[in-house]
């Protein structure tokens, strides 16, 4: 069977079989999360965040992820290696600090300009 992964912010979405990682669909979908260890939980450095209700959609994380992930495993936060799909599912994948604060920047911009246009 087949589900629709969402990434946010970006709007990307992308078709995948279940069992699939969301490292992998992110890839499939020209998501960039960034990692270094090839997908083994290594680096520590491709967490997403998994909304309440969308947890559901995902296999729980295993007793090695939880214990790297501490406290932030309550909050939502996965490894996108280690989490495997089930259903469909929305992943917030966070920014890259300098891209975040450009848009932050351009929506700023985008709003002096319709200011003026009132």
């Amino acid at each position: 069977m087949e589900y629709e992964i969402t990434f946010l912010p970006d709007g990307k979405k992308v078709k995948v079989r279940e069992g699939t990682h969301v490292l992998d669909a992110a890839r499939r979908a020209g998501v960039k999360i960034p990692t270094r260890c090839g997908g083994k939980m290594g680096c520590l450095m491709c967490k997403v965040h998994i909304g309440q209700d969308e947890r559901i959609h995902c296999f729980p994380p295993k007793e090695a992820e939880l214990r790297k992930l501490g406290s932030l495993a309550d909050e939502g936060t996965r490894f996108s290696c280690q989490t495997v799909i089930k259903g469909n599912l929305t992943v917030h994948v966070p920014e890259d600090p300098l891209k975040a604060a450009v848009r932050k920047q351009l929506e700023a911009a985008r709003n002096r300009e319709n200011d003026h246009l009132i």
